[in-house]
């Protein structure tokens, strides 16, 4: 999809095709598995230009690119794919595309002539290369949909952070922080595959989004360090793995996502957790996970950790006095922050 994003050149000259209504057939890949389907034609090795693609296109052969489209290797190929593999397509010129594209795995593009538009072929997946314009507005209109989960997943975290300073938590609480935090990340994966095929035009849309998306991913994963029950799942990166497989019904099921991610111990949503802390320990300053990891290790919660004298976080391998301090002092502004917040 990067390579024929608007900007490339090879987009450029598919649109040159468009432009001056004619089709096309293109290979993105001349090596022998390429060759062993070609007829006729003749050799070129020239360099990549749209204006030279535009009039190769004039003749009625497929044109063969190098894999980087960096090179047109042959034009005005007669094809020869295996006529067994099964299509969905009916003109000959996407048919042919489709073939080839499933039984080589080499890239193809089709335009058409009649219905101007093009079709990308890779594998078993056929993708429409929508307009710049369009693609602009469908993103603008997800970043919309982001800004409106990333306020709503602030107030829930905020909401947990006062709960976990507080020792109020319930398996329900957890479950909501984490569903809001895996649906940003989904919302943003859909954007993030836009913007590919937006190339240098979706530069303004992808700021948005990165910082949209600060904090998210980290927050997400503390989160399941805190609440994971140790043991049932190998790491946080297999919980992870469970969370993003989860279909948006299962994602919304408290009974499920709960069970999946071992968060609680049995089906009482309602029932009290205890975090552990990473979420909100990694939030303080000159604070690295390495040394959160070790005070979590020695002291179990967050509540103990809150409750736990300067001497006592000084005796922490690799905390020392001065990070002691700090630490005793950071948490305790970061959980009269929390508290206020949620009032």
């Amino acid at each position: 999809m990067a390579q024929v994003a608007p900007g490339s050149p090879l987009r450029a000259g598919l649109d040159r095709i468009l432009q001056s209504g004619r089709g096309a057939l293109i290979v993105i890949g001349d090596g022998p598995e390429v060759l062993n389907i070609c007829s006729g034609g003749f050799l070129l090795d020239a360099a990549f230009t749209p204006q030279r693609l535009s009039e190769l296109a004039k003749m009625d052969g497929a044109i063969i690119l190098a894999a980087d489209a960096s090179r047109i290797a042959r034009a005005n190929v007669h094809l020869v794919p295996n006529p067994n593999v099964q299509t969905s397509e009916t003109g000959t010129r996407h048919r042919t595309a489709e073939r080839v594209a499933r039984s080589l795995n080499i890239p193809t593009v089709a335009v058409s002539e009649s219905r101007q538009e093009i079709q990308v072929y890779v594998g078993d997946q056929m993708h429409h290369l929508s307009s710049a314009s369009r693609l602009l507005e469908r993103s603008n209109q997800a970043i919309q949909t982001l800004e409106r989960y990333r306020a709503r997943l602030d107030v829930v975290s905020q909401n947990l952070s006062a709960l976990e300073v507080e020792n109020l938590v319930t398996v329900r609480d957890v479950l909501e922080v984490l569903q809001r935090a895996e649906m940003v990340v989904r919302i943003s994966i859909e954007i993030e595959r836009n913007l590919v095929e937006l190339g240098s035009d979706g530069r303004l849309v992808r700021l948005q989004m990165e910082e949209l998306m600060v904090g998210v991913a980290d927050d997400r994963r503390q989160l399941l360090l805190d609440y994971v029950e140790p043991g049932l799942l190998s790491d946080v990166d297999t919980a992870m793995d469970t969370l993003t497989s989860l279909d948006d019904d299962d994602l919304f099921d408290d009974e499920v996502l709960a069970k999946m991610l071992h968060i609680g111990g049995g089906p009482d949503l309602d029932a009290n957790v205890e975090a552990r802390g990473f979420r909100l320990l990694s939030k303080l300053p000159r604070v690295n996970e390495t040394v959160v990891a070790r005070v979590i290790e020695r002291f179990g919660t967050l509540a103990q950790v809150l409750r736990a004298t300067t001497s006592e976080l000084e005796a922490v391998e690799g905390v020392g006095p001065g990070r002691a301090k700090a630490l005793k002092e950071g948490a305790g502004r970061l959980a009269e922050s929390s508290i206020l917040n949620r009032i």
